[in-house]
C-alpha cells in the first residue's frame, strides 16, 4: 500500500489532474484495496476533517481581507506606510514589504495580498526606476508574509492537523515575520543604493499625520483581532468573526466605497475561495488518516533515528524537503499531509511542536513565490501581464534572502517561543 501511495499521487499529477482529486482518488483505492473499512468511511472521515472549531476562522479572515481590498481600507493602509518610509532610500520597494506586513495582520491569504497590493505598487515600482523584472519580483515575493505575520490561514490549518493551540503559534509568528520583513528591507535599501536609484521622499510630519487620520480605521483593524485575542476578550475564531464586523462597518458605513451589490460579490468571492481550501482540508483529512493508522509517521520516525543524524541536520533535510514540495504543490495542502508525517520526526529530535509549525509554514510560504508554480507567480502574472520568465528572474534574490531568514528562524528557536512563554 505505500508503494501506491507513494507512485500513484505523482502519476495523477503528471497527468494533470487536481491536487484534491489526487489525494482522493488515492486515499479511495487505498481504503477499498488495503483495508476491511467500508468505503463510506471516506465521507465519513472528510466531513471529520473539517469539523474543527478553528477552521471556522478562515472564511472569516479571507471574507475580511477580501473586503479590505475592495472597500479602500488596504490602499488607506498603504498610503500610512508609504508616509512612514518615504525618506529612506529604497522607499517605494520597502513600502511594499511595509504594506504586506500590515495587510498580513488582516488577511492571512498570499495569493489575496499580491492582489490587493500589486495594482497599487507596480505603477508607483516603475515610475520610481525600477525594472519590470524587479517591480514584478518584489510584488510577487511579498505576499509570503501573509502566511507568517498572524493571523494566518496556513497556521490555523496546521494547527488543526497538528492539534496545537492556535494562539500559540499567532503569537511565534509575530517575530519570525518581522524578521523576514527586516532582511528583506535591508536587501532592498542596498540594491536602491548599488542601482543609485533616488526613489527617496523629503519626510513630513503632516503628511504622515494626513494619512494617520485618514488610515486610522483600518489600523484599528489588527487593534481589533490582537487586542481581543491576548486581551482575553476573543478566541482566534471569535476574533476573525469580531474583524469581518468591524470591517463591514467601516467600509460600508464610514469610508462608504463598499455597496451592496459589491458586498454581495466579496461574498461570493469569499465562499468561492473558502470552499476550496475546505475541499482541500476534507481530502487531505482522509490521506492523513491513513498515513497514521498504517503507521507510516512511526515508520519514517524510526528510519531517522536508525541514520543516527545530529538534529540540526534531520532540521536541514526537512528543509530541503519542504523547500522542493512547495515549488510544485500549493501551502494548505502540503501543510495538511505533511504535517502528520513530519511532526513525529522534528519532535523525536527535540523540536518544539510550536517551533516546528513556523518552520513549516515558512518553508511552504517560499514555494509560493518559488518556480515553476508558485501560486504567486500565476496570480501575478495574471496582473501585470508579465512574462513568466521575467517574474521567475526577479524573484530569484528573494528566494535566497528568505532562505537566510529560514535558517535563521530554524536554528534560533527562541525567535519563535519567547513570546509564547511570555504569555504562557
Amino acid at each position: 500500500m505505500l508503494w501506491m501511495m507513494l507512485i500513484l499521487p505523482v502519476a495523477l499529477l503528471v497527468l494533470g489532474l487536481p491536487f484534491f482529486l489526487v489525494l482522493l482518488a488515492t486515499a479511495t483505492l487505498a481504503i477499498v484495496l488495503f483495508t476491511s473499512v467500508p468505503p463510506v468511511a471516506v465521507l465519513q472521515i472528510m466531513f471529520g476533517a473539517i469539523g474543527n472549531f478553528a477552521l471556522l476562522a478562515v472564511p472569516f479572515f479571507i471574507f475580511a481581507g477580501e473586503l479590505m481590498a475592495r472597500g479602500g481600507m488596504a490602499r488607506r493602509l498603504v498610503a500610512v506606510i508609504m508616509a512612514m518610509f518615504g525618506g529612506f532610500r529604497g522607499s517605494t520597494p520597502i513600502t511594499t514589504v511595509g504594506a504586506a506586513t500590515f495587510y498580513g495582520a488582516i488577511s492571512g491569504s498570499t495569493a489575496a495580498t499580491v492582489a490587493a497590493l500589486g495594482p497599487l505598487f507596480y505603477p508607483q515600482l516603475r515610475k520610481s526606476g525600477y525594472s519590470e523584472k524587479f517591480s514584478a519580483g518584489i510584488i510577487t515575493c511579498t505576499g509570503f508574509i501573509d502566511n507568517i505575520i498572524p493571523p494566518s490561514i496556513a497556521m490555523i490549518l496546521y494547527c488543526a492537523a497538528a492539534e496545537q493551540s492556535v494562539v500559540k503559534l499567532f503569537a511565534a509568528g509575530i517575530v519570525p515575520g518581522i524578521v523576514l520583513a527586516l532582511l528583506m528591507s535591508v536587501y532592498l535599501y542596498i540594491y536602491a543604493r548599488w542601482k543609485d536609484i533616488q526613489d527617496r521622499q523629503t519626510f513630513r510630519w503632516q503628511a504622515l499625520a494626513t494619512a494617520l487620520r485618514e488610515g486610522g480605521w483600518s489600523i484599528g483593524a489588527p487593534l481589533v483581532i490582537f487586542g481581543g485575542i491576548y486581551g482575553g476578550v476573543f478566541s482566534p475564531t471569535e476574533a476573525a468573526g469580531a474583524a469581518c464586523v468591524y470591517v463591514i462597518v467601516v467600509t460600508m458605513f464610514v469610508h462608504r466605497e463598499i455597496g451592496w451589490r459589491e458586498f454581495w460579490q466579496v461574498a461570493v468571492n469569499s465562499m468561492y475561495l473558502t470552499a476550496q481550501i475546505f475541499l482541500i482540508v476534507a481530502v487531505a483529512g482522509i490521506f492523513s488518516w491513513i498515513l497514521i493508522t498504517n503507521g507510516v509517521a512511526r515508520v519514517a520516525v524510526d528510519a531517522i533515528a536508525n541514520l543516527n543524524l545530529q538534529p540540526w541536520l534531520v532540521l536541514l533535510v526537512i528543509n530541503v524537503f519542504l523547500l522542493v514540495v512547495g515549488c510544485f504543490i500549493d501551502t494548505a495542502s502540503s501543510i495538511l499531509v505533511l504535517t502528520p508525517l513530519l511532526l513525529p520526526i522534528a519532535q523525536s529530535v527535540g523540536v518544539d511542536p510550536i517551533h516546528f509549525g513556523i518552520i513549516a509554514v515558512v518553508n511552504l510560504s517560499i514555494g509560493t513565490f518559488t518556480p515553476p508554480f508558485g501560486v504567486n507567480i500565476f496570480v501575478a502574472q495574471s496582473i501585470f501581464k508579465v512574462p513568466l520568465g521575467s517574474i521567475y528572474a526577479g524573484v530569484a534574490p528573494f528566494i535566497a534572502v528568505t532562505v537566510v531568514g529560514l535558517m535563521i528562524i530554524t536554528y534560533v528557536p527562541e525567535l519563535s517561543l519567547w513570546l509564547v512563554r511570555l504569555i504562557g
